[in-house]
């Protein structure tokens, strides 16, 4: 499988059906050492996004002792445990908040050219997911594991208006402009 890699940093895996099938955003890498007779030994750990951008994503944290093996792990792991989001065209149908641990995100949906107004692994998690128009703003924990979660977890949260409406038991009334 080869992968290509763009100058933003997000790795694409080329399939043959279709290229941009998979976007995997290396959102945060930790180094770890540890002391030895001989000196330090460092190991790695990293956090991976990926999405297909129509509203599927899946996080991923893999360790290793080298970089690229855990991010190779990391990919493997966010791939297996992919979660469907309801998006509404660019952006989210109704604003909404998520935590986890300490970590808090709130998230509004934006006009139609805003763009993705958001930070660190908020940001990899939204342009993974699809989003193009969206205001975020992440409160509390800047631990970009927790902002990731939280994120995910906002996302989940939301519902198309035909849920709502059938969780009421109405029916959807369109209107003719």
């Amino acid at each position: 499988m080869a992968e290509t890699r763009s100058s933003s940093g997000d790795r694409s895996s080329d399939r043959g059906d279709d290229p941009s099938a998979y976007v995997e955003k290396v959102v945060h890498i930790n180094r770890c050492a540890k002391v030895v007779k001989g000196g330090r030994r460092f190991s790695f750990s990293a956090l991976v996004v990926t999405g297909d951008r129509r509203g599927s994503i899946g996080i991923g944290f893999g360790k290793a002792n080298e970089v690229a093996d855990a991010i190779k792990k990391a990919t493997e792991a966010s791939k297996k445990d992919q979660v469907k989001v309801n998006l509404k065209e660019a952006t989210i149908p109704h604003a909404t908040e998520g935590r986890h641990c300490g970590g808090h995100i709130v998230l509004r949906p934006a006009s139609p050219g805003t763009g993705v107004i958001a930070g660190g692994g908020a940001r990899a998690v939204l342009e993974a997911v699809g989003v193009r128009d969206i205001s975020a703003k992440s409160l509390g924990s800047s631990n970009p594991a927790n902002v990731v979660k939280a994120t995910i977890e906002a996302l989940q949260s939301l519902r198309s208006p035909d849920e709502i409406f059938a969780a009421r038991g109405k029916k959807r009334i369109e209107k003719s402009v």
